[in-house]
């Protein structure tokens, strides 16, 4: 790997955009759709008839996004190499029924969606965004970026066993953040001054998914500027890179042996049971599709799955300085030290020797070292998409991803040049 590899921060600096123009994952896939966009693809409706020509296609069904590039010469049953991650991540989401307060305080009701760590979304100044969907069927894209929402910690002169028993949070009662002042609370109100923000008539939004956001930018931290501290990184991280891959292999005048896709799903962080989930039918029905619109028959489809490999990319644990002996201890990965190879051997991810040695092998083609991870046999191992897409579509898949601390954090932190080594392996993987 070459020193301007390694310390080239216009790929982390264009990350930080990425993350701050992406507050939801409607946000996340449009965003990555406009930069596809740029790169000459274009939007297919899933009710419509696809034609089978060449070049650069994607999907966009909610929170999800699946985009692929069909190169010339391309038969019915060539396979397809995916990159796949998630748009979402932990959160406080709007209730139904969001208007809420008391003594004098205008709340917001909220939902725990997946798995936050709750105290650092206290005494933090937050943003809300999502979709609207309006009278007619359509949606709108919403962002209120701005100190517009507030969880308040309680004053440690009224609990002082803090400081023996530790910070314990009911759900329900002490996360309900704090907007304004008011003894009148009114149903509604919350939803008018979005649909006030977004420039839409009273009365034009009748449902909502909307979510609390940091309103902190991301950010270089350290001395040498050698971290990036940020919101979603988890997993936007890989939504990021894989977007970049992606939009690089068909810029490039190397034609792929394979079809490059990125399949970017949401609701990872709570099973990805969705039609927009990893669990879901899109992934299947667009790789299908494109089988069957290149003229290809099931006889194809089952060659070009035999085919197929899939690199789950979604972020992994670093060794934590103060809490070492949490992980396996001969395997410590490293912030800056290059994409890790996630192995559990109970299937929480789906890497196995061959996976091992597919992406070792894209990332000696990239010159981009890797580390392995492997949780602490007396610790729970996490999961992802990987075991998911291997078992739903007879895919074999490779669990990776960018070492980080502080994962479903409200902001998280990783080295700042592991996103550039990450998006030059599945460059590499891509366009084999």
């Amino acid at each position: 790997m070459t020193e301007r590899a390694r310390f080239d921060r216009g790929h982390t600096d264009d990350l930080m955009t990425f993350l701050a123009a992406s507050p939801s994952p409607y946000h996340a896939v449009a965003t990555a759709a406009e930069r596809l966009e740029k790169a000459g693809f274009r939007q297919v409706a899933e009710t419509d008839a696809w034609d089978g020509t060449h070049g650069g296609r994607y999907v966009l069904r909610g929170g999800a996004i699946v985009a692929w590039y069909v190169p010339e010469g391309a038969t019915p049953h060539t396979p397809f190499r995916i990159v796949g991650a998630h748009t979402d991540s932990p959160n406080l989401r709007v209730k139904p029924l969001p208007d809420s307060g008391a003594h004098g305080w205008r709340q917001v009701a909220v939902e725990i969606y997946g798995g936050p760590l709750l105290n650092s979304w206290l005494d933090r100044d937050l943003g809300l965004a999502g979709r609207l969907t309006l009278r007619d069927g359509s949606t709108r894209l919403v962002d209120v970026d701005r100190p517009l929402l507030r969880v308040p910690q309680l004053a440690i002169h009224l609990d002082r066993s803090v400081t023996a028993d530790g910070l314990k949070l009911d759900k329900q009662r002490h996360l309900q953040p704090i907007w304004g002042l008011g003894n009148d609370v009114r149903d509604g109100d919350l939803i008018a001054f979005l649909e006030e923000t977004a420039g839409l008539p009273a009365g034009e939004v009748t449902g909502w998914d909307l979510m609390t956001h940091s309103v902190e930018p991301p950010a270089y931290l350290g001395r040498d500027r050698e971290l990036l501290a940020g919101p979603r990184m988890d997993n936007l991280l890989s939504v990021h890179a894989g977007t970049a891959a992606l939009a690089a292999v068909a810029s490039s005048s190397s034609k792929p042996a394979s079809i490059p896709v990125l399949a970017a799903f949401d609701h990872e962080e709570n099973g990805s049971q969705s039609d927009t989930g990893a669990d879901g039918p899109l992934l299947g029905n667009v790789l299908e599709r494109s089988v069957f619109a290149r003229g290809g028959s099931l006889e194809d489809r089952a060659r070009a799955f035999a085919g197929t490999v899939c690199l789950s990319s979604d972020t992994g644990h670093a060794v934590h300085p103060n809490y070492a002996e949490r992980h396996d201890p001969t395997h410590h990965p490293r912030v800056n030290g290059g994409p890790i190879l996630k192995v559990n051997v109970n299937n929480r991810y789906a890497t196995d020797g061959s996976g091992r040695a597919e992406f070792a092998a894209a990332c000696e083609r990239a010159g981009v070292p890797f580390q392995s991870f492997v949780s602490n046999n007396s610790m729970p191992c996490g999961t992802t998409i990987g075991p998911i897409t291997a078992a739903r579509h007879g895919i074999r898949t490779v669990d990776i991803g960018v070492a980080i601390l502080s994962m479903h954090s409200a902001r998280e932190l990783c080295g700042a040049d592991d996103p550039f080594l990450l998006a030059n392996a599945l460059t590499a993987f891509l366009e084999r």
